[in-house]
């Protein structure tokens, strides 16, 4: 399989979108969660968003250094998306998704709007830290950079935002089905 860096030296030496489309359809599934979650499941938008994303990425190719995972530059052009949109619209709508015809669904559907449901009580800032933490998977240097905050910053932020789910959780007689019965703590795995 040919690397991001690889297809991403193609793209900005060339102009080659073949190789463009690869790297959309490596991250686009990524990228569109994401913003899905930032978005607190307003999909229309999100979508749009990861659409802006890619042209920007495709615009900007030359810019990314490979210091960074691509996926990485990807999710930190998608928060600036994110934070643009959000200047521009100041109002958050919850949606939730129409489950596929001849699936049993429910639960995945309950699910779902419970967590869109516990997204809207985090600040935006929160929303996406734990989005980068538990749905991409990144450590916390990683979210430090797609955010651009200091590591400290982004390691209180996941903290505060677990304990407030938390403790809406517990408030609310919900709990999380894990092991301890809270929200996990990634720490060792995002140090």
């Amino acid at each position: 399989m040919i690397s991001d860096r690889e297809l991403a030296t193609r793209v900005a030496v060339s102009g080659d979108q073949q190789a463009f489309t690869l790297l959309v359809e490596r991250h686009q599934g990524a990228i569109r969660n994401y913003l899905r979650r930032l978005l607190v499941g307003d999909n229309a938008a999100a979508d749009d968003l990861a659409q802006e994303t890619f042209l920007a990425a495709f615009q900007k190719i030359n810019s990314w250094r490979g210091t960074a995972r691509f996926g990485t530059w990807l999710h930190t052009i998608a928060y600036r998306k994110f934070l643009d949109y959000k200047r521009k619209h100041q109002r958050q709508v919850i949606m939730a998704e129409v489950p596929d015809a001849g699936q049993d669904n429910r639960q995945a559907l309950e699910d779902e709007v419970m967590a869109q449901h516990l997204m809207c009580l985090l600040k935006p800032e929160d929303r996406a830290v734990l989005t980068l933490a538990y749905a991409a998977g990144m450590s916390h240097a990683e979210i430090a950079t797609v955010i651009d905050q200091p590591l400290g910053s982004v390691k209180a932020r996941i903290h505060r935002a677990k304990l407030k789910l938390n403790k809406w959780l517990q408030g609310n007689d919900h709990s999380i089905q894990t092991q301890t019965n809270q929200i996990p703590n990634t720490e060792e795995r995002h140090a």
